[in-house]
């Protein structure tokens, strides 16, 4: 990536709303409005914070879709049964809004939940993890990997520091095989 983009992804109106928060992750939502923002496809994630326009946005989307629950306090969605994939039908999507936000709830009794992002379902692919932070030493540090479930398992991600050269960066993804 080029220094002018990681410009503007630091000066990004997502980054400094989050700043203002004391946060320092981003949720899902955030993370794929700030990936549009700088040109980096990604499926589309739009947050319903009910449950008729949970089952308006899946049926504006097309089915099957996903959804998955949007807190700001809860970054391991699957640990909490936060996540639905598959669902082909308004009573699945309006089940599964249920289900999430009970499940929620009762597992992550303090967090403010904002709703549940709703997502096409993808077609099957490799997962990926893309994070960064600021190491006291090297400064700015992007973290890639692989994603999905296995995350924490698999722990196999590796680190470059920013900027990275494109062919470090080719490096980095050409070894998730």
């Amino acid at each position: 990536m080029v220094y002018r983009e990681w410009v503007i992804w630091l000066t990004s109106g997502i980054i400094t709303r989050v700043r203002k928060e004391g946060r320092i992750n981003l949720t899902e939502v955030e993370s794929k409005l700030l990936l549009k923002e700088i040109g980096i496809a990604t499926n589309e994630a739009e947050l319903a914070t009910s449950k008729d326009e949970a089952v308006s946005i899946s049926e504006k989307m097309g089915y099957p879709v996903v959804l998955k629950v949007v807190s700001k306090d809860i970054l391991h969605k699957s640990d909490i049964g936060g996540v639905k994939l598959g669902l082909g039908s308004r009573d699945e999507v309006t089940k599964a809004y249920d289900e999430i936000m009970a499940l929620a709830k009762q597992k992550a009794v303090n967090a403010i939940i904002d709703g549940v992002s709703v997502q096409p379902m993808a077609k099957p692919g490799v997962e990926v993890i893309i994070g960064m932070f600021k190491d006291n030493q090297f400064g700015p540090v992007v973290m890639f990997g692989i994603g999905g479930e296995l995350v924490e398992v698999y722990k196999d991600v590796s680190f470059g520091i920013v900027p990275i050269p494109k062919r470090y960066a080719k490096q980095m993804i050409k070894d998730l095989n």
